[in-house]
């Protein structure tokens, strides 16, 4: 099951770094494509993992994530629509929701979360960072709601 699941979101990771279609922004500090880490903390573990992060255009992106920690693992993805923050080079705010599956050795949970925050994208130099409050909602065997889990994300970015 960890196989296929793994199998799978290598397929969408070709298959998205391929696309042609490309973010514009006006400050000139734009990235279509980001990769780096991804870091889930609040009440609980902190997981840590490789995220992804993939302008469809301006405004539409996708973000993908295989976190890692406390005998868990969260495979996500998320939408999000972003905008920038007027007067702000290279900030821009974020809100969308994501859903995924949380994998430990004697049980596991389907993940819905919503999340927002905000983006940074250095300009001149390939790195973003990322702030963002996500609760998250698991339905499983052990069905929980957790409202203080946040994410950072610090990634290179690449066109």
């Amino acid at each position: 099951m960890r196989t296929r699941l793994f199998i799978g979101l290598i397929a969408v990771f070709l298959v998205l770094s391929t696309s042609r279609v490309s973010a514009q922004a006006s400050n000139g500090s734009s990235y279509r494509n980001a990769i780096g880490l991804g870091i889930d903390f609040g009440d609980g573990s902190t997981l840590v993992g490789p995220s992804y992060k993939h302008f469809f255009t301006e405004h539409n992106v996708g973000k993908f994530e295989v976190l890692f920690g406390d005998g868990v693992s969260f495979i996500e993805g998320f939408y999000e629509y972003h905008d920038e923050i007027e007067g702000a080079p290279g900030l821009r705010w974020f809100a969308g929701a994501g859903a995924g599956a949380a994998i430990a050795e004697h049980n596991s949970a389907f993940l819905l979360r919503p999340e927002g925050g905000l983006d940074y994208k250095i300009d001149g130099v390939p790195l973003s960072f990322s702030f963002d409050w996500r609760p998250t909602f698991a339905i499983g065997d052990d069905s929980d709601f957790e409202p203080a889990r946040f994410g950072l994300g610090i990634r290179f970015c690449f066109n």
